[in-house]
């Protein structure tokens, strides 16, 4: 970190017995591959497939109907500032953004609980591709980032064609998941170029943590539990270039998620190229 990581005298800060990386941009889960998938050119970043609808329907109807009662089960999930959505539905005509810190397993479900039965597309890390993982990736909507400039031009397509169904998107902007990390890392830029090339607002969602107690305690649970804070939309600014611009939401994204998780100096800065 660059300096102190300090919070505000309520704020719960768990001491789990992990050992983070150096830097932000590292990744603290190995996924375990099983599989050789080649994202190319040729790849169906989206797939409109019987099969691949199937799934996705399949999916979320497994989301639907049991994680949104065993995410508040397990892990004690919380979600505030819902209500403060409603007011700009007709901003969110076109869809919108949702960004996140990215510090637990089902951290993605608790955004789509946010949202309430809204189905939403977001970038997913082509190694997770190879694991177990992949057909729930998939399915919920994941689409993979490609390391070739060709293949990009059809993941840029993928969400060109999302956009204009005006679907959300979820994008964490830290990139990589450290299980219950406190500090707020560094966000990259790819989520609000997007959010500014598609005239998209963008969702602040602040994940925080609460002290086990009742149940969690007498069973002795090791993890924290969750709380979802809901910030402000932030819209991009057109009257300035587009690099500025995308600078601008995403520190106004970040002193957002910092003060809805309860920081009162984050140990790392909004942006860290």
């Amino acid at each position: 970190m660059i300096q102190e990581h300090i919070v505000n005298e309520n704020v719960y800060e768990p001491y789990l017995e992990k050992t983070y990386p150096d830097s932000h941009r590292s990744y603290m889960l190995s996924p375990v591959k099983i599989k050789e998938v080649q994202v190319d050119s040729e790849y169906p970043f989206l797939d409109h497939s019987f099969k691949a609808k199937c799934l996705h329907v399949f999916i979320y109807a497994g989301i639907f109907l049991l994680v949104f009662w065993l995410n508040p089960l397990r892990y004690g999930l919380k979600i505030e500032g819902r209500k403060g959505l409603k007011k700009y539905k007709k901003q969110f005509k076109n869809g919108a953004m949702t960004v996140a810190n990215h510090v637990y397993r089902w951290d993605f479900l608790a955004v789509l609980q946010a949202v309430r039965f809204r189905c939403m597309w977001f970038p997913a890390r082509q190694e997770n591709l190879e694991t177990s993982d992949a057909w729930m990736i998939r399915g919920a909507g994941g689409i993979p980032v490609p390391n070739t400039s060709q293949a990009m031009k059809k993941f840029n397509a993928a969400f060109n064609y999302l956009h204009k169904k005006k679907k959300w998107l979820h994008c964490f902007p830290e990139a990589s998941r450290w299980d219950f990390y406190g500090p707020i890392r560094p966000f990259r830029k790819g989520a609000f170029s997007m959010a500014y090339s598609y005239n998209l607002p963008v969702i602040p969602m602040a994940f925080s943590y609460r002290k086990p107690t009742g149940l969690y305690k007498f069973f002795k649970v090791k993890h924290p539990l969750v709380t979802l804070r809901i910030g402000e939309p932030i819209f991009p600014d057109k009257t300035i270039g587009k690099s500025e611009s995308c600078d601008k939401m995403r520190t106004e994204a970040h002193e957002q998620i910092c003060a809805l998780a309860g920081i009162k100096q984050n140990g790392w800065p909004a942006i860290l190229d």
